[in-house]
């Protein structure tokens, strides 16, 4: 026997965020015969929420209000806890992102129900989910049985993938209207720091660069790579620090997590606080002068000399080896 789920899809700038489409297999998956209700409470409409309902949601449900369309906790809040008593789900499920992480403790403490985060898998043992999720920094993964009445479960991106597309699904969009007050800030505008380009968080290719480029202009041949392999280009706290680059690259404990593909790892000696935020890819590349450096320790592939000769190199042979195709 199946129970509902709710799902909180993201959406940035109007579309989907990927981990929404994750988030709602993830929720299919935990559901079984039971429904699946996808709610948007930012900037997205209703081809977002049709686009939710082919990858595997039952029905979505479109929350208005002008507070909601950039995110504060206490507007999200409000709205989530409505969306809460009308649906009266057996679960929630949503992406352990920065908003993930802001806003589900406080709905589990309002709840008062456990919360599962940072889950990369769900399985089942009989009847009851099994959700695994890494612990100290990335360096053992746990697995946590839960059978309570109410599951509330947040998913790292890029981990469970979202199911395809099926033009042949259909379901009812429903408007809910959300009633928010006593807000105590209101974002009146958002400047963003980021250059266009893939985000981090959801990118499969990753170029990371550390204290080895040296200046900010050594990120240079990093991009030109980036750019041949549509990847997304991040840094080593070390960098960020060295004002090399803007600290909305970091990635690393105190940065960005990411779980990419494959991640390049360039100048970057491999501190544990960076490895904490990367170590889940599933192939690292590390190119590095140090031979000793603990970066190969993890890496799955090193190359040992000046990223400065190296990379340029690379990326011609990776430019011809992809236009080949």
């Amino acid at each position: 026997m199946g129970r509902k789920f709710l799902v909180l899809a993201e959406s940035r700038g109007g579309q989907l965020r990927n981990v929404a489409l994750e988030a709602v297999a993830a929720a299919r998956q935990l559901a079984g015969d039971g429904e699946v209700v996808a709610a948007l409470l930012g900037d997205a409409g209703e081809d977002e929420a049709n686009r939710l309902i082919r990858h595997g949601a039952d029905r979505a449900v479109i929350v208005r209000h002008d507070s909601l369309k950039q995110y504060t906790t206490d507007a999200w809040f409000q709205a989530v806890l409505q969306l809460k008593e009308r649906e009266q789900p057996g679960g929630l499920v949503m992406g352990h992102t920065a908003l993930g992480k802001d806003l589900a403790p406080r709905i589990a403490a309002r709840l008062q129900s456990g919360l599962v985060s940072d889950v990369v898998r769900i399985e089942a043992e009989g009847e009851v989910p099994v959700f695994t999720r890494p612990i100290y920094a990335g360096k053992a993964f746990e697995r946590l049985r839960a059978d309570d009445s109410f599951l509330f479960v947040t998913i790292r991106p890029n981990n469970i993938p979202f199911l395809p597309g099926d033009d042949s699904r259909s379901g009812r969009i429903d408007e809910l209207q959300a009633e928010i007050r006593d807000l105590r800030a209101v974002v009146r505008e958002v400047v963003r720091k980021t250059a266009s380009g893939v985000d981090l968080t959801e990118a499969r290719i990753i170029v990371s660069g550390g204290r080895g480029v040296k200046s900010a202009e050594g990120f240079q041949p990093l991009r030109e790579l980036a750019e041949v392999l549509g990847a997304a280009v991040g840094a080593s706290r070390g960098a960020c620090d060295a004002g090399y680059c803007d600290y909305s690259m970091q990635i690393g404990q105190t940065g960005t997590v990411v779980t990419p593909d494959l991640y390049f790892a360039i100048g970057i000696s491999g501190a544990i606080q960076h490895v904490a935020g990367m170590s889940n890819s599933k192939v690292i590349v590390a190119i590095n002068k140090d031979p000793e450096a603990p970066i190969f320790d993890i890496a799955d592939y090193g190359i040992v000399g000046d990223l400065f000769e190296v990379v340029p190199v690379l990326t011609e042979e990776l430019r011809q080896a992809l236009s080949a195709k």
